[in-house]
């Protein structure tokens, strides 16, 4: 005769309590972080939005259209100074400079890295050196760049006296200037690229086409709003430095030029951008002209302004472009 079966032991009720008790701590510490995050997000944006009020409300009480056609003079009185004419050139021509070499080289190192990427250490190299040159202190290029524009090999770029080398000039400066405006085309470039999707490369190869070809012809078309991106970023950011301007430019009030020869004269000289101009009429500056400091840094603001919402509408189309 069989044993009767015996009854399963009762299982002990979970803990649901201490679990509901855990999530729901887990919750607060979300929202104490959320809030915590929101709270410095509100303050950033506040002391953004009080540094752009103010230089907007002081610099447009002191601008005057005299300012932008009149060169700067050394003076004791607002009208013996002049405007800043010469600096507004020069932030200008300083800047095409830059953005004339970082920009197809930047171009041609964000195709490599996101196409090619071939040979391999030497690729991950050149990313590694891209990033390194992005956390660079200006002040520290700027120093390279004396180091390499006061070399004789390189001293018909600037003026020289008894073989001595100054280093100082456009050239100089638009060339290391170029180093700062590099890692936003690059990393503009590459973003452009990694956002085409693969079916276009393939469907370009099944048709015969070569990578050259599909990179010339298909995917730097399609990267076009990101190249431009990367560009206006770019020139915003060179001509917003002051430490490269003072030491491979001169910060001078007015164009020195070296020979004779119109343009390449003014090229191997000396000048000054609106940086450098801020820099020297500030209250604790030499010139200690603080309205027309306040006048070329709203100029300078509005620049910048308008070159970030350039660069915002640009981004805003080319990701707009849908794939199917």
């Amino acid at each position: 005769m069989s044993a009767p079966a015996t009854a399963p032991a009762p299982r002990s009720p979970e803990p649901t309590v201490r679990r509901d008790h855990a999530s729901a701590a887990w919750r607060l510490r979300d929202r104490i972080g959320l809030g915590f995050a929101w709270l410095l997000g509100l303050l950033f944006c506040a002391i953004t939005s009080a540094i752009v009020i103010y230089l907007l409300v002081q610099g447009i009480k002191y601008v005057r259209p005299e300012l932008f056609v009149t060169h700067p003079a050394a003076g004791f009185s607002e009208r013996e100074t002049g405007g800043f004419l010469d600096p507004l050139v020069g932030t200008f021509l300083v800047g095409l400079m830059a953005m004339g070499i970082a920009l197809p080289l930047g171009l041609a190192i964000g195709v490599w890295l996101s196409e090619f990427g071939r040979p391999f250490p030497l690729a991950r190299m050149a990313e590694s050196t891209i990033e390194m040159i992005a956390g660079t202190p200006s002040i520290v290029l700027a120093l390279f760049g004396t180091l390499i524009f006061q070399s004789p090999a390189l001293g018909f770029l600037s003026r020289s006296v008894g073989g001595l080398v100054f280093g100082r000039s456009f050239f100089a400066a638009a060339t290391v200037l170029s180093f700062v405006a590099l890692p936003l085309v690059v990393a503009s470039v590459r973003e452009g690229l990694q956002a085409i999707p693969g079916h276009v490369r393939e469907a370009s190869y099944a048709v015969g086409k070569t990578k050259a070809t599909t990179t010339r012809r298909i995917l730097l078309p399609a990267a076009r709003p990101s190249v431009i991106t990367g560009a206006l970023l770019g020139f915003g950011r060179v001509i917003g430095d002051t430490a490269i301007i003072v030491i491979l430019l001169g910060a001078t009030l007015r164009f020195d030029g070296v020979g004779s020869t119109p343009v390449l004269s003014t090229l191997r000289g000396t000048g000054g951008t609106l940086t450098t101009y801020i820099f020297q009429n500030a209250p604790t500056g030499e010139g200690n002209q603080p309205a027309k400091a306040y006048a070329a840094a709203f100029v300078l603001l509005m620049l910048v302004l308008v070159l970030n919402v350039g660069a915002d509408v640009v981004g805003r189309k080319g990701k707009a472009l849908r794939w199917s």
